[in-house]
């Protein structure tokens, strides 16, 4: 199951070779993970926003893609917020959550970090094939063959495994033992299902391994049905990817509030 949907529209981002957007992703998380600080993330964001824009997603692709981070990042700044550092004046003091000047920067920070690094990747993602990206990785990184093709093998059962879970769920309901119980229930209804889907899994995995050793995958050098090269395009993302990350670093040097974390 390729994790790049046919409904996603063909884009310049999809052809790309997936190392160079992986690279690009990387670069910008790095940068981003040198200061906590709201200038250099809350740039990124903007920046990544309109090239994001270009990567084929639907609205609705992205919304429902990324709603997950939505979520996350709020309740990571709230979190943080609530229970970071205090420091500068006190705004609000409730029991032993005081919420400080200092403490409300770190959280706008950390959420804006949240969504700047989480963003790229879950789109760059969606734009990926994983049998592309394997290729990538095993011709442009020179990772082992055995590694690459293990992980490209996982990659594919993923949606195998979904539908497992799915089946499992409406089997059970058909014999009567899918709902009520109250919470126990709930926790009974995961967790029965939970281990069948290992027990699958395993029995799964075994055939695989065995029939890929039965194959020859892993014993000799490898030869790929299809070239991967980098391009002028890779070039161009590998840039953008440099581009965002110094930009946002210039900016919050400028604006006074990059602290280098080792610092």
């Amino acid at each position: 199951m390729s994790l790049m949907t046919p409904s996603i529209r063909p884009s310049a981002v999809a052809r790309l070779n997936p190392i160079s957007k992986l690279g690009a992703a990387i670069v910008v998380s790095l940068a981003l993970l040198l200061s906590i600080d709201w200038v250099s993330a809350l740039v990124a964001l903007a920046l990544e926003g309109v090239l994001l824009f270009w990567c084929g997603l639907s609205a609705r692709q992205f919304w429902l893609r990324t709603s997950t981070l939505w979520i996350a990042a709020p309740f990571a700044g709230l979190t943080t917020v609530l229970y970071g550092r205090d420091s500068g004046a006190v705004l609000l003091t409730v029991g032993f959550v005081t919420v400080t000047d200092g403490s409300v920067q770190l959280g706008l920070a950390i959420a804006l970090r949240v969504l700047a690094i989480g963003l790229p990747g879950i789109v760059l993602l969606a734009t990926t094939d994983p049998t592309d990206l394997a290729d990538g990785l095993a011709q442009v990184l020179r990772l082992p063959a055995r590694f690459v093709l293990g992980g490209l093998a996982g990659l594919r059962l993923v949606g195998m495994f979904i539908e497992d879970w799915r089946f499992l769920g409406l089997a059970r309901r058909a014999r009567g033992v899918g709902d009520g119980g109250g919470p126990i229930g709930a926790l009974r209804r995961f967790f029965g299902p939970a281990f069948a889907l290992l027990v699958i899994s395993v029995r799964r995995g075994s055939k695989l391994a065995t029939a890929m050793e039965a194959r020859g995958f892993g014993t000799a050098p490898r030869t790929w049905a299809r070239e991967s090269v980098i391009g002028a395009g890779d070039a161009v993302m590998l840039g953008l990817g440099i581009g965002i990350a110094g930009i946002a670093i210039v900016v919050a040097i400028w604006a006074g509030t990059w602290h280098f974390v080792l610092s």
